[in-house]
């Protein structure tokens, strides 16, 4: 089906941006990305591909059935965490509609493990997932991610991928350099050493 072979190609084609194995946020956030030539990506543009991505970073369970209306939920959430990403990046104000998004996904269940008893073990505590509440449950988990690297240590290091026209999020590690992958880096060098060749004579 084109829908899933466009995803898997993208999942190869382009590995996680530096700093996406310290924020689930920032993977969450390069779910969808503009590539050269006119492509595009997105990996949450069907419910099989938005569960898959879900079940692969440990945020429900593969048995758990995703609907439309659930992906759109994730698509949603993506795009405000995406545009409080982009302001912090640009040091403008964030959108008030994202912050709220975030913050709404934030309450909608409790991110904490609930304490519970029973008969056997007596007290204890439970990270409480019930079915129908799986999806709220990941974007409460992928909203608290955004919350901090927005607000830690970390929030200076985040910048755009400076190779036009990808869109995609990182974590800057080495000085200047703001690149999510090789192959952005050596398509930004490739053209500044065109624009360097192109405008010499003048």
């Amino acid at each position: 089906m084109g829908d899933t072979l466009t995803t898997d190609t993208a999942q190869t084609a382009l590995p996680p941006a530096p700093g996406a194995d310290r924020y689930r946020s920032l993977e969450f956030a390069d779910t969808a990305a503009t590539l050269p030539a006119g492509q595009s990506y997105d990996l949450l543009a069907a419910p099989e591909s938005a569960m898959r991505w879900l079940a692969a970073h440990g945020l429900t369970t593969p048995d758990v059935q995703l609907y439309e209306v659930c992906a759109q939920r994730m698509r949603t959430l993506r795009a405000h965490v995406r545009a409080l990403f982009a302001a912090r990046v640009d040091a403008t104000t964030p959108p008030e509609e994202s912050l709220h998004a975030v913050n709404e996904a934030l309450t909608a269940v409790p991110t904490a493990p609930l304490l519970a008893w029973d008969g056997a073990q007596g007290l204890r505590r439970i990270q409480a997932h019930p079915t129908d509440r799986a999806v709220s449950h990941a974007l409460a988990a992928l909203a608290a991610d955004a919350a901090d690297l927005l607000t830690g240590p970390d929030a200076g290091i985040l910048a755009a991928c400076g190779s036009a026209p990808c869109d995609r999020f990182l974590l800057r590690t080495h000085g200047r350099r703001h690149w999510c992958s090789t192959r952005c880096g050596d398509r930004a060098r490739a053209a500044r050493a065109y624009a360097r060749r192109s405008g010499a004579p003048g």
